[in-house]
Parts: C-alpha cells; structure tokens; sequence
C-alpha cells in the first residue's frame, strides 16, 4: 500500500493517523505541490482533481479525497460502527469538516502562516468569522460527550481532530472551548498517535507585498 502525500497537509495527516491507530504499514510517496508536482499527467492519472493525499491499496488502483480514504480503510474495523444511524452521524461530522472546518480554519491557517492574509483581506475576515461558528458548533456537540459518536473514537474524531488541533496556529483561540480543548487531548492520547504535524516547506511560502 502507498499514500501519495504532502506533509503538512492536514488532509493527509488524517490518513496517516489512521493507518498508524490500525498498524498497517505503507510506503509514503512525497508529493511537493507546490513545486507542481500534483498538476503533472502521471499525478492526474492518479487524481484528475489534482490534489493529495491519494492512497494507492493495489498497485494501479488509486483513492483520492480524505474522508473518502479514511471510510476505505476504517470498513471492517471499530472505528467506523455498523449501526446505520451511528454510521449515518460518521458522515454527518465528515461532511461538516469538509464543509464548515476545512475550508475555514484550515484555509485561514494556512494563509496565515505562508504570508497570504493580506492578500485577500475581506474573504480572509470572511473565513475567520465562519471558522469561529465551525468551532463553536464543535464545542455545542462536544459538551458532555466523550467523541463525536458514541463513547468511541471513530474516523469522524479523525478528521475533525487534524483541522481543530492546529487551529490555534490560524489564530483560533481554544482557551473558551472547553470541551474541545478535552476532547483534542482524548484524542491525542489513543495508542497510534503520531504527533505534530509538519511545517509547510519554504516554496508553499508567499513574498511580503
């Protein structure tokens, strides 16, 4: 098995914690995506997206998108349930992290730290407001519960944690998020966890205005 993959990309960090919290052992296929290496014909043949973290089970068979990846490989496994309903919740928090999470505290993140904030000012204002609400509906849910389904962990901690556990390098305060703030240290503490996540690489970086 082989995960095509950039870093200090928090998409593929979920991946990977994964595949550590299983044990199962793969071959990782470094991909600079700033350097265009996601944008060449033999990538798009992989992903015509053009974006990581790919996953690569079978030698010419190929899996793209995060969440898609993380509910491959947790099929069969105690973090993803077989009840339909909870199930059901499984997909409801990895929609949301793609829809309301990602796109704002990972996009105001990463345009923090690579110098691009002042670039785009008002979606940038934009972004913070709405990754705020992302953040205070995650506390709303978190509030008396251990994990996000039921009292164990499943891929749906996965792929809120990778986002939220880096949100303060975005600026995102956690000191009033009580229950997020526990539930990052519960998650943080299961067997398999890897650690922190990569520094973006000097080419993902921006020249001052």
């Amino acid at each position: 098995m082989r995960l095509h993959d950039y870093l200090p990309s928090a998409n593929g960090y979920k991946v990977r914690l994964l595949l550590s919290w299983l044990g199962r052992p793969y071959e990782l296929v470094p991909v600079d995506i700033f350097a265009g290496e996601s944008r060449t014909e033999d990538f798009l043949r992989k992903n015509p997206d053009g974006r990581i973290p790919v996953l690569e089970p079978d030698p010419g068979r190929f899996l793209a998108e995060s969440n898609a990846i993380l509910l491959y490989l947790a099929r069969g496994t105690r973090y993803l349930p077989e009840d339909a309903f909870e199930r059901a919740q499984v997909d409801q928090w990895l929609f949301f992290e793609q829809n309301s999470l990602e796109p704002n505290v990972g996009t105001v993140r990463f345009w923090h730290l690579t110098g691009r904030a002042s670039r785009y000012p008002e979606t940038f204002r934009l972004r913070v407001e709405r990754g705020h609400e992302a953040l205070a509906a995650l506390e709303r849910h978190l509030r008396g519960r251990t994990f996000l389904v039921g009292e164990r962990p499943t891929v749906a901690d996965i792929a809120l944690y990778a986002y939220t556990h880096v949100a303060p390098e975005g600026g995102f305060s956690l000191e009033r998020s009580p229950a997020v703030s526990a539930w990052l240290e519960r998650v943080k503490a299961l067997p398999g966890h890897i650690g922190a996540l990569a520094p973006y690489s000097a080419n993902a970086h921006v020249a001052a205005a």
